[in-house]
């Protein structure tokens, strides 16, 4: 975006400070009228056949178009990883209360990360876990899609959720 003395162009359609057209002037004219209103002249349209320019004040326009972008990246919703961490012989009620906080992640849109830790001799017996983590997969089918299935790395057997469609 080209400002007062960068604008090449010999002549300009001008739009002045109040947003009224003047019509096609050549650039200096535009340059006298944007100095008499201790504003700047702005290049909007460089490719059009008499390139538009408009006197504004070019600080404030900078600073609206940086203050729009930070708001625009407000709404945007950045996907986190959340972790749930349960053991093989989790007891039911407290299975629950882990798939309800997994279900609250995935409503708001965040990926949520299950990792069933093993720990001495439970090691022996890794397919209790794996039970475990078909069996929080599947309650949360209906919000949740697998993007990684179980696999176990070491003492850990993990697994990614990631939500489905629209979230709240």
């Amino acid at each position: 975006m080209r400002i007062n003395r960068e604008i090449r162009a010999p002549k300009v359609r001008l739009i002045d400070k109040d947003g009224k057209q003047v019509g096609v002037v050549t650039i200096l004219e535009a340059l006298d009228q944007a100095k008499e209103d201790d504003l700047d002249l702005v290049e909007i349209s460089p490719k059009a056949e008499t390139p538009v320019c408009k006197i504004i004040d070019y600080g404030k326009y900078r600073y609206q178009l940086t203050k729009k972008e930070r708001d625009s990246k407000k709404l945007q919703h950045q996907a986190k990883l959340k972790e749930i961490k349960l053991k093989p012989n989790i007891d039911e009620h407290d299975l629950q209360v882990k798939l309800r906080r997994a279900r609250d992640f995935i409503q708001k849109g965040n990926k949520v990360k299950v990792t069933c830790t093993f720990r001495g001799r439970e090691m022996a017996h890794t397919e209790v876990g794996k039970k475990l983590a078909v069996r929080f997969m599947e309650e949360l089918q209906e919000d949740a899609a697998p993007e990684s299935l179980p696999k176990l790395l070491g003492r850990n057997l993990s697994m990614v959720l990631a939500p489905i469609g629209k979230k709240k």
